[in-house]
C-alpha cells in the first residue's frame, strides 16, 4: 500500500448505488476522525465516497477485486474499500471481507453483516479493514500481525482465511468468512434487509385495491358472518397460512421472481438457493404486513358498519369484541386471496421494483438479457 505525501492517507469508499451508497455517505461523516483516533501516531485520513455500480456484470470476488484494482489505479487513492449489497462466495464459503494489502484494497459484502444495526457493523468492519491494511505488516515486537478476526455481527468475530497463492485468479491475501447455519441465516437476513420488504405494501397498489374491495364486500356479507362465527381458532390459522401462501406463490410465479442459475457449479447453485430464499422471505414479510393491515382496516370497517341486532339475527350469536376480531381475521384471509388475483393486474416490473433493491433489479435484468441473447 502506498501512502500519499504530506502524511495523509486517502481512503475511497467505492459503493454500489442505493443502500451501500447511503451507508458509505453516513459513515464518511465521522470516519476520518475515528480512523485518526484509532491509528494513533498522528496519522491523518481523508475519506472520499464514490457511488457507482462497480459490481455490474460480475459476481465472483476475483473479478470484482480486479475491477476495484483497476478503478483505484486510475485515481489518487491509497486505500479503496468497496461496499456491495451482493452476497459473495469464495470456494464454497460465504464471504464477508476480501483484503489485498499489497494494493490497499478491501471488498465488503454487506449482507454478511446481518439485518440489524447494519450501519454500525459496516462502520466497524470498514474501520478494522482500513487499519489492518494501513498498519504494520510484521509480527512480534515490531507490530501486530495481520489476519486477526474482525468484529462480526452480535459481537462475534469473523473467521480469517489465508487463501495463499494457489493460482493466478487469487487477487486477495486475506479473507473473512461467515460459516455454519447461523452464518447462512445472517447473510439471508442481510439480503432481505437490502430488499426492504416493507416497500412491497405501497408497491402493489392494484393488488391492495382488490384486497380492500374484497374485504369491504365480505364484511357486510351475512354468509361470511355465519362462517366466521363458527370457525375455530385452528381453522382461522389454517385460512391465514393458506391465503398468505397463495399470495406469495402467485406473486413469485406471476412476476417470474424465482431465480434459475444458468451455471451448474456448486457455488452457482448455492447462490441460487440463497437468492430464492431471500425472495420468499422478502415477499413473505411484505404479504404479512399487508395481511395485518387488512385485518386492522376490516376491524375498523366492521366497527363502523355492523349492527349488533342484525348480526345476531343472522348468526344467532351476539356481536361482542371477540366476534369483531374473528370476523376481521377471517375477512383478511378472504381479502388476501382477492389481492392475489388483483396482483395479476400489476406489471412484472412493478412487482420486481417493489420486491427488490435497485442493485438486485439490475442484476436480474442483466441475467434475463443474457438469456435472451
Amino acid at each position: 500500500m502506498q501512502v500519499s505525501s504530506q502524511g495523509v492517507t486517502v481512503v475511497a469508499l467505492l459503493a454500489d448505488p442505493d443502500t451501500p451508497t447511503e451507508i458509505a455517505q453516513r459513515m464518511a461523516r465521522t470516519l476520518s476522525a475515528r480512523l485518526a483516533d484509532k491509528s494513533g501516531q498522528g496519522r491523518r485520513f481523508d475519506v472520499e465516497v464514490v457511488s457507482e455500480p462497480f459490481t455490474a456484470g460480475a459476481e465472483d470476488p476475483p473479478t470484482l477485486m480486479r475491477q476495484i484494482m483497476d478503478r483505484g489505479s486510475a485515481e489518487n487513492w491509497d486505500i479503496v474499500v468497496a461496499l456491495t449489497d451482493l452476497p459473495l462466495h469464495a470456494h464454497g464459503r460465504r464471504l464477508a471481507v476480501n483484503l489485498n494489502h499489497e494494493h490497499g484494497l478491501a471488498l465488503l459484502s454487506l449482507p454478511s453483516l446481518g439485518g440489524l444495526r447494519l450501519q454500525t457493523r459496516a462502520r466497524r468492519a470498514v474501520e478494522e479493514a482500513v487499519l489492518d491494511i494501513s498498519g504494520p505488516s510484521t509480527t512480534g515486537a515490531e507490530g501486530p500481525s495481520r489476519g486477526q478476526p474482525l468484529p462480526g455481527p452480535s459481537g462475534k468475530r469473523l473467521a480469517p482465511v489465508h487463501p495463499g497463492r494457489t493460482g493466478e485468479e487469487e487477487t486477495d491475501d486475506l479473507r473473512y468468512v461467515v460459516g455454519g447455519p447461523r452464518g447462512y441465516l445472517r447473510v439471508l437476513a442481510g439480503m432481505v434487509r437490502a430488499n426492504r420488504p416493507w416497500r412491497l405494501v405501497p408497491g402493489l397498489s392494484k393488488a391492495l385495491a382488490a384486497a380492500l374491495a374484497t374485504g369491504a364486500v365480505a364484511t357486510v356479507n351475512s354468509t361470511v358472518w355465519s362462517l366466521a362465527a363458527f370457525l375455530s381458532t385452528p381453522r382461522l390459522v389454517i385460512a391465514t397460512v393458506g391465503s398468505v401462501a397463495i399470495m406469495i406463490g402467485w406473486l413469485i410465479i406471476d412476476a417470474e421472481l424465482w431465480h434459475r442459475s444458468a451455471e451448474s457449479s456448486p457455488e452457482a447453485r448455492q447462490r441460487a438457493r440463497l437468492y430464492n430464499a431471500s425472495t420468499v422471505a422478502t415477499v413473505g414479510i411484505g404479504v404479512l404486513v399487508c395481511y395485518v393491515g387488512l385485518m386492522l382496516i376490516n376491524w375498523v370497517w366492521a366497527l363502523f358498519i355492523l349492527n349488533d341486532q342484525v348480526f345476531a339475527s343472522m348468526t344467532r350469536t351476539p356481536l361482542h369484541a371477540e366476534e369483531y376480531v374473528t370476523l376481521a381475521w377471517f375477512v383478511a384471509s378472504v381479502a388476501t386471496v382477492g389481492g392475489a388475483l388483483g396482483s395479476g393486474l400489476e406489471s412484472d416490473e412493478a412487482i420486481r421494483a417493489a420486491a427488490y433493491s435497485k442493485r438486485e433489479q439490475e442484476r436480474r435484468r442483466k441475467l434475463q438479457n443474457g438469456r435472451d441473447d
